[in-house]
């Protein structure tokens, strides 16, 4: 049995099913989150709490301690403990199981069926939906339970100079002008076209995130459909789809457009070769962006495209949160209540998401900033939530195939860089395989497999 679904019964044989309902702050009890006036509410409260989260950075520089002090200069009386955790993904998750985490966490992979159990819910998806985007992303019997801290375009991290060194006047809209792009950086400039990030191994889930809304254009394909589909990975024929994201990087190292040794790739170093010119590109979030800017004195020559997938001649972008604040059912309600004006500070007076992390806007009183510039010609939709009562049936066929699509299934696409390397296996015979694996998995769950 795999973990996550040994997690999840254990986290329901182990914590008491709660639904409690956001009430307004003139009703007492725990107030939602629309019913809070920042910096009039709540500024006598006293109360400590603790948030953990993934941003071990920010510990380290200092960035965390400077919010949190911000934050007292309003609310001084709230203490908060903050604790960034390096295996987030996969501790968060057991620190959930025992109820051991503290008052905030950021939302690890649950299914949304069992959120009630975790989580207090900030207020109705509709009327969180007049305040932040996204409301929807962690929603459960019509309530929001996750307020993300930012939100990601998924496209790719570039160097301007490097592109224009080698010739590049356009930046590629398809598959077949992306490997062109990546042979003239090759050809025409001394930097790495496409660099892996293969040794890192979480950063290869970036190309998970392109499968949905960017390769297809269908917003209700990645929570509603995909799960349903026989044939995910079939080759459309036409550079479009699953198939065509992950073609692009089996070519892309077949043809040595990528470092030398993909297995001694630095996550760090590359924040700097970036930023010097050394690299062309890189498959990751928008919330890489200010990183590559920030690492060297050539921060303008780093900016952010679409992924190079036209659809109907269309491209598309996916627009949604990173992790989501949400807060412990088990606190105090002098906790809960703490923790959702922390929540709500940070949202939206903080200047965490856009401000620091260059993210795409949570809260709908920002502007979107500068660097999603390339993207004004793309149509960017958010992935629609699943079904009613189908909340699970990804995570399910996640855990059951072990292909772990969005969840942390790394190896698979560290996968392709082997065999594109290697020569070991064909690119058809790879997805011949997922196909299998993913067929196996709705005939095992019993899920109903589109005509």
């Amino acid at each position: 049995m795999k973990l996550k679904k040994m997690l999840a019964l254990g986290l329901a044989a182990s914590m008491v099913l709660s639904l409690p309902v956001a009430v307004s702050a003139d009703e007492g009890g725990v107030p939602g989150y629309v019913d809070i006036t920042l910096g009039e509410d709540y500024t006598d409260l006293t109360a400590t709490i603790k948030f953990i989260h993934h941003k071990t950075d920010r510990e380290e520089d200092g960035t965390m301690a400077s919010l949190i002090a911000a934050f007292n200069e309003v609310y001084p009386n709230i203490t908060v403990e903050t604790e960034g955790v390096t295996d987030y993904a996969e501790d968060s998750l057991l620190r959930l199981s025992t109820g051991d985490w503290g008052d905030i966490m950021f939302i690890p992979a649950v299914d949304k069926a069992d959120l009630p159990t975790y989580f207090v819910p900030y207020g109705t998806v509709e009327e969180m939906n007049e305040v932040v985007n996204f409301a929807d992303a962690w929603a459960c019997d019509g309530n929001c339970y996750g307020i993300g801290y930012m939100a990601n375009a998924q496209g790719l991290v570039y160097n301007k100079k490097v592109f224009a060194d080698a010739g590049i006047t356009e930046l590629p809209k398809t598959p077949d002008e992306f490997i062109a792009a990546l042979q003239a950086i090759k050809d025409n400039t001394d930097a790495i076209p496409l660099y892996t990030n293969y040794a890192a191994g979480w950063t290869m889930g970036a190309w998970d995130a392109y499968i949905g809304i960017v390769s297809n254009g269908d917003d209700t394909y990645m929570n509603q459909k995909f799960v349903h589909d026989p044939a995910p990975f079939e080759d459309h024929g036409d550079g479009t789809g699953a198939y065509a994201v992950y073609k692009i990087l089996y070519d892309a190292v077949a043809n040595g457009l990528i470092e030398d040794d993909y297995t001694t790739t630095d996550w760090e170093g590359c924040k700097g070769m970036i930023n010097r010119g050394e690299i062309g590109c890189m498959a990751l979030g928008s919330w890489a962006y200010i990183q590559m800017v920030q690492a060297g004195e050539n921060g303008d020559d780093i900016a952010y495209m679409p992924f190079p997938i036209t659809v109907d001649g269309t491209q598309y972008a996916s627009v949604g949160p990173d992790y989501n604040f949400a807060i412990n059912v088990n606190s105090s309600d002098d906790n809960k209540t703490a923790a959702m004006v922390f929540i709500k500070w940070m949202t939206e007076e903080s200047g965490w998401c856009c401000d620091i992390e260059g993210g795409y806007p949570v809260s709908k009183t920002q502007d979107t900033p500068a660097s999603y510039e390339a993207f004004n010609g793309c149509t960017l939709l958010s992935d629609v939530a699943a079904i009613e009562g189908e909340e699970s049936f990804l995570n399910d066929m996640n855990s059951e195939s072990e292909l772990s699509f969005n969840a942390g299934g790394n190896a698979k696409v560290q996968q392709i860089v082997e065999a594109a390397f290697t020569g070991s296996e064909s690119f058809d015979d790879i997805m011949a395989d997922w196909t299998t694996a993913w067929n196996d998995a709705q005939e095992s769950l019993g899920i109903e497999v589109a005509e």
